[in-house]
């Protein structure tokens, strides 16, 4: 049996496979959605299928909502053709429990799927619907650069601003020219959602726009109402959100269990641009999407699907409760030591009784006494989920590999802002046991030789070449003094977030890597030792 609207009506074939069908009508939904547009998503990729989508099908069946989501790519059109036109917009979203059971159902609420590249006229024709509420993305943080890593223009947005919203031809060029569209028809009011896992993602978004806004303005290819459209929040609003579930790209385990209940066609791909495509999506169960409630048009009743609307103000302590105490800090604690113990899932680390005394310390001992309480979730309940439930799921195909990458970047906002919690509130630094072990643990991993002498790949980050330098002529089995390579490092707030020698920590990272570089096994020694 194939995905497709004809196969949906075999609802004997699908009952048998254990895969839930839409209850809603999609005819009348689509119908609906081409008549009176009230949601587009941007950024076709396998979150917006396992998320968004997913809570859109929920108002649906529940009556809440008439309408769908319409989905639009700008990056990699692929997406559209080898997911969604293939397959007539359908997806079968499979839920991977940690109890190891799995929940599978049939997504439907994508009333059309576009590619940007060429389907820009339809939707200019959507924005400019007075019924259009909400635009939500996830186009990654990479999405919004407007300049290369040289800082000059990249080179379709330096034609797009000489040229303007006519013909652009970069991703970020055809949104604005959309808001460009609205504007026209009567400067119609509408909320600009970025639902991308980066901080202040809403003022990322607004930052894009107002650039793009300005250059046309400069260049005299639209006129100076536009720009101010742009800034006037009552028009067009870009709240600040926090997304969190795990994702991950397509898994072959998932493919076999739906080819062994008779599905054709299950196989994925890759794109020519590497994104991983399936007919079916995988992911987590646990879900969290917060929201500044802002939207000058209305919005749908994302509220009945779990989302959770606040002030901006809830919306930063919630990442920050996220990203520097009760998820990332522990993530890259289990990536740095996971890649040097030889782990390739996290699940399985969630089994070593010294990596979950780890995190357990990171989070509940150093992290919670300085957490930011965003007060509508709170800190322990989110953690004690974190480690008991979501780390150690065993059908979540997360690699410590992948989480270590680009870890030079994430490390200072991570562990940093703990660290500067501790110091702004009296606390002393020098309580910190597990935070510096972690460091000295970035620091071995980053020689690229395992715990058992082993050469390993060092995950991809934009400063390896640079602390690798520093770090060079260091090797296992060294002993001595390490303060001249590793003080070049330690003392980078970059890097930390602050100066670890001025609070009394630079010297016991130093010591802890001189442990962990003693021989094979002394990383396991090193890290049991300062757990127990």
């Amino acid at each position: 049996m194939k995905l497709n609207n004809e196969s949906l009506k075999n609802s004997a074939f699908w009952e048998k496979a254990g895969i839930a069908l839409p209850r809603f009508d999609r005819e009348k939904m689509i119908a609906a959605t081409k008549t009176a547009p009230k949601w587009v998503h941007f950024g076709a990729g396998n979150i917006f299928r396992a998320f968004p989508a997913a809570m859109a099908q929920t108002l649906l069946e529940d009556g809440i909502e008439t309408t769908g989501v319409v989905v639009a790519e700008g990056y990699d059109g692929e997406i559209i053709d080898k997911s969604f036109t293939a397959f007539d917009n359908l997806t079968i979203l499979v839920t991977l429990k940690s109890d190891g059971s799995t929940e599978k159902k049939v997504v439907a609420s994508v009333a059309c799927a576009l590619r940007m590249d060429r389907e820009l006229s339809a939707l200019r024709e959507i924005f400019a619907s007075p019924s259009l509420q909400m635009a939500s993305f996830t186009i990654t943080e990479k999405g919004y650069s407007l300049k290369g890593r040289d800082g000059a223009l990249l080179p379709d947005i330096a034609e797009d601003l000489k040229t303007g919203p006519a013909a652009p031809k970069s991703c970020l060029g055809r949104i604005a020219s959309l808001i460009h569209e609205r504007y026209v028809r009567g400067a119609l009011p509408l909320a600009m959602v970025s639902m991308d896992n980066c901080s202040h993602n809403g003022d990322i978004l607004f930052a894009a726009m107002e650039s793009v806004a300005k250059g046309w303005v400069e260049n005299s290819v639209a006129n100076a109402g536009f720009l101010a459209y742009v800034r006037d929040k009552s028009n067009l609003s870009f709240p600040w959100s926090m997304i969190d579930k795990i994702t991950p790209r397509p898994d072959d385990s998932v493919r076999d269990m739906l080819v062994s209940s008779g599905l054709e066609e299950m196989q994925g791909t890759v794109t020519s641009k590497n994104t991983y495509v399936a007919p079916f999506v995988n992911a987590e169960e646990t879900q969290y999407l917060v929201i500044e409630n802002a939207f000058p048009n209305g919005r749908p009743a994302l509220e009945k699907a779990g989302v959770l609307f606040t002030d901006k103000e809830t919306v930063d302590r919630v990442e920050k409760m996220k990203v520097c105490t009760c998820l990332n800090p522990l993530h890259t604690s289990l990536a740095v030591f996971g890649c040097l113990l030889g782990y390739t899932r996290i699940s399985e680390e969630m089994k070593d009784g010294d990596l979950v005394k780890l995190i357990e310390g990171v989070g509940y001992r150093e992290g919670l006494p300085v957490v930011t309480d965003p007060g509508i979730i709170k800190p322990r309940d989110f953690i004690d989920q974190v480690i008991k439930v979501r780390l150690p799921n065993p059908f979540m195909p997360d690699a410590p590999q992948r989480i270590a990458m680009d870890s030079s970047l994430k490390i200072p906002i991570r562990f940093g802002e703990t660290i500067k919690a501790y110091k702004s509130t009296g606390k002393n630094c020098a309580d910190l046991k597990l935070i510096p072990l972690v460091f000295a643990g970035w620091l071995r991993y980053l020689l690229g030789i395992d715990d058992k002498g082993q050469p390993f790949e060092v995950s991809p980050d934009p400063n390896f070449e640079t602390l690798k330098t520093a770090l060079s002529g260091i090797n296992l089995g060294q002993t001595g003094i390490f303060h001249a390579k590793l003080e070049q490092i330690l003392s980078n707030s970059a890097f930390f977030g602050v100066n670890l020698y001025e609070i009394g920590l630079g010297e016991r990272v130093e010591e802890l890597f001189a442990q962990m570089l003693a021989g094979p096994g002394a990383v396991r020694k090193t890290l049991n030792a300062s757990v127990s």
